[in-house]
């Protein structure tokens, strides 16, 4: 079962059944949420300000401070990197209680799965390993699965989607016309809902950064979105993006990052996009939204150092600057860890390598519980 779902607990163990939880966020956001009551009772959490929501009324120095109570995570997290939901005045608060609950809950299970690799995240993977043994850390996912299914001769069931939204197939043609690593994939996810300021602050930075870009703009991603005279799209943006940009209502996104025109990936930091992004070896641009991102994006920029965290911003020129930073100051930089990075994802779903091993013991597990 998911974590926030364990009011079916006391049904399984009336019954007598085992049970695990399969988390889908990474290890590296999941710890934080274990670790709430040390955060809590060390006081850095809550915090004080008047509106949970707008980060601007915490002071940025409160914001900047090390949270030193989460294990394994002395040096690397900052205030502003914990879930937002942790953002809030009232210890009480109903989001931060649940949380710290449900996630506490996770060490009753009988096994605890996660979507990652050890070479990715073995140092966290270690200190839940502390209080959950059991842990089966079986990803990427993605990759495992198409490796699976190619062993099993079943390579085209892979290509299905899964999406709700329907993919914009066109857009591969443009890549296919667009030098190698010279496009950056912008896509801030399934549920990220932006305001016409901030469309327009990441148009802009975009535009003037000089490279292209593809963009996934969802329908429903834009408050108040509407045809009205107020919404008109200024000149140069609509010249920027005809000459450099290709902008879609959605796509096949496992497919346009793997496109060789991709560069780079500027991303809402959601963990699979992450993973995605990792087992591909493409640096990453991050804008975190909500939840799980917030700290995802943080280890991208500080332990991977596979790309750029500009959480909390939305400003055209910092944009513009993180732009090129990516693909052209630190470029080669990002590229080399990326690539590493990617090799050792290969190289844990291969035969004999940790998340090969971990779903074959994932699958030995459940079948003790049949025989």
């Amino acid at each position: 079962m998911d974590g926030p779902l364990s009011f079916a607990i006391p049904v399984v163990e009336e019954m007598g059944i085992p049970y695990i939880y399969f988390r889908t966020i990474s290890a590296c956001s999941f710890w934080p949420n274990f670790c709430l009551q040390e955060i809590i009772d060390a006081g850095e959490v809550p915090l004080k300000g008047e509106n949970e929501d707008k980060l601007t009324y915490w002071n940025k120095k409160e914001m900047d401070m090390m949270v030193t109570s989460v294990p394994g995570m002395e040096r690397v997290l900052r205030r502003r990197d914990i879930p937002r939901f942790c953002l809030v005045e009232d210890i009480n608060h109903p989001g931060l209680q649940t949380m710290k609950i449900e996630s506490k809950r996770t060490a009753k299970a009988s096994g605890f799965i996660l979507n990652t690799f050890d070479d990715l995240e073995g140092p966290i993977l270690d200190e839940i390993r502390k209080h959950i043994p059991n842990l089966y850390s079986i990803g990427p996912l993605h990759v495992l699965l198409k490796a699976r299914l190619e062993l099993e001769g079943m390579e085209s069931s892979h290509n299905r989607s899964s999406s709700f939204w329907e993919e914009d197939q066109n857009c591969i043609a443009w890549l296919d016309s667009q030098p190698a690593s010279s496009v950056i994939y912008v896509s801030f996810g399934s549920v990220t809902i932006l305001t016409r300021d901030e469309l327009l602050e990441f148009w802009y930075g975009l535009v003037n950064s000089g490279h292209k870009f593809l963009w996934v703009m969802r329908p429903d991603s834009i408050v108040g979105n509407d045809s009205g005279n107020g919404n008109q799209i200024p000149a140069e943006l609509e010249i920027g993006t005809k000459s450099r940009g290709y902008m879609v209502g959605w796509v096949p996104q496992q497919k346009v990052l793997a496109h060789p025109a991709i560069g780079a990936f500027f991303t809402h930091s959601g963990w699979n996009s992450t993973l995605e992004s990792i087992a591909l070896g493409l640096p990453m641009l991050c804008w975190a939204y909500f939840a799980d991102q917030t700290t995802n994006s943080r280890f991208v920029s500080d332990v991977w150092k596979v790309g750029l965290d500009i959480k909390d911003t939305c400003d055209r020129i910092i944009i513009e600057k993180m732009v090129k930073e990516v693909m052209e100051v630190r470029r080669d930089e990002f590229l080399e860890r990326a690539i590493s990075m990617a090799m050792l994802a290969r190289k844990a779903i291969s035969e004999g390598g940790s998340s090969y091993l971990n779903l074959n013991r994932l699958i030995e597990f459940f079948k003790s519980t049949v025989s």
